[in-house]
């Protein structure tokens, strides 16, 4: 069972980062042990990995001077590899990256190999940064990243979160407004909507945007024309072909993400009708 020293510091006082070997002399653990889990290898038992994770939170973690570099490269960590929103993001980050010489390697949180987790696999090859997209990091993952000192980048964040750390975001709410509001000004008026995700900050904010939107042209709100999907386009396809077969169908459709529009087009091609003729 491994110990941990949990002698409470002084009033006011900051703690010193620790290296290897004072970590290890805390954890009673090895120094070799202690660098498994700090470049994030997989053969460490559960409760060791945590007690030094636990050290490391506490106090922090200094490298030696002649501890190796970060490798060239950038990590990009993706909740799911689907739909044209993921290229877009890598083809963008991969020009950027090209142009100082950075490699990219691309992660899926949802896929993790047995025993080892996202932020040991990330450890292990030593990024420069990390950059999440539309992501749901938790916080212990967030601070094991901070704890290595590697620069973390939140875009569009699947929540909310205390991470000290950059955060890029689309103008969600106001785009779901400026999106409802030029459909308004078009002279529509039974304007369906297929959502995100609800548990998204990007969902819950751009079907906020649209309600505003009709609220402040008086336009009264009909649930029927409110479908909640998941960014992914045949999800689009099959809410499209739905609110088409009601008795009195839309006449304009905001789809919340480029994925959900693909599948409105789909739809309204089969069903023989032109956008925006029709």
């Amino acid at each position: 069972m491994t110990s941990v020293d949990d002698s409470p510091l002084a009033d006011g006082a900051r703690p010193e980062p620790l290296t290897i070997a004072q970590l290890a002399e805390r954890a009673g653990v090895s120094v070799a042990t202690v660098s498994k889990v700090v470049n994030g290898r997989a053969d460490v038992a559960v409760d060791t990995r945590e007690a030094v994770e636990q050290l490391i939170r506490r106090y922090g973690y200094r490298r030696q001077k002649k501890a190796a570099g970060p490798a060239p490269m950038l990590e990009l960590v993706f909740h799911e590899l689907a739909g044209p929103y993921p290229v877009e993001i890598i083809k963008g980050v991969q020009r950027v990256a090209h142009e100082h010489s950075l490699a990219v390697a691309v992660a899926e949180l949802g896929l993790q190999a047995p025993g080892r987790g996202l932020t040991e696999r990330i450890l292990a090859r030593r990024p420069l940064g990390v950059i999440a997209v539309f992501s749901a990091l938790t916080d212990e993952q967030v601070s094991q990243l901070h704890a290595r000192d590697i620069p973390l980048v939140l875009v569009d964040p699947a929540r909310d979160s205390e991470a000290d750390c950059p955060v890029v975001g689309a103008g969600n709410w106001s785009g779901g407004l400026s999106a409802t509001r030029h459909l308004l000004q078009l002279g529509h008026r039974r304007i369906a909507t297929i959502t995100g995700p609800p548990h998204t900050i990007a969902g819950r904010a751009r079907l906020d945007g649209y309600r505003a939107a009709l609220d402040m042209a008086g336009v009264p709100r009909d649930d029927s024309l409110v479908r909640t999907g998941d960014f992914y386009t045949d999800t689009g396809l099959s809410h499209t072909r739905d609110l088409l077969r009601l008795p009195d169908p839309p006449t304009a459709v905001f789809a919340c993400n480029d994925g959900t529009a693909l599948g409105v087009y789909r739809a309204a091609a089969e069903a023989g009708l032109r956008i925006p003729d029709d």
